[in-house]
């Protein structure tokens, strides 16, 4: 089996901490998405240079409150805060940052649009 299948398909959370440090980006994005990868390898993946890694970091539901956290506050794009948000480990606390921060980047376009 090669690493893109065994990311894939592993259940085994030590396979899948080895596998979040392959050089190939498709091996690091499906350990993102494994279902198996525990908390610790999600938050290690959160810091990936790949945005879709970071992606899927988001949308996995076993990433931390803590990480998803540290990712809102790490200026991601707002389609990784979408993924944030709508994770089920997000807290009240960081969607109420992640609601804050839209209204302020909304009152800056209209005002450097006014300008």
């Amino acid at each position: 089996m090669n690493k893109l299948q065994l990311a894939r398909t592993t259940t085994d959370s030590e396979t899948l901490d080895e596998l979040s440090k392959n050089a190939n980006y498709l091996v690091r994005w499906d350990v993102a998405l494994n279902s198996n990868t525990s908390p610790e390898t999600l938050d290690y993946l959160s810091k990936d240079e790949v945005h879709y890694v970071r992606c899927n970091v988001a949308e996995n539901s076993n990433t931390s409150p803590e990480t998803l956290k540290q990712m809102a506050i790490d200026k991601e794009n707002d389609y990784i805060k979408s993924y944030i948000k709508n994770n089920p480990n997000c807290s009240e606390e960081t969607r109420r940052y992640l609601l804050a921060v839209k209204v302020v980047e909304d009152i800056m376009c209209n005002v450097e649009g006014k300008i």
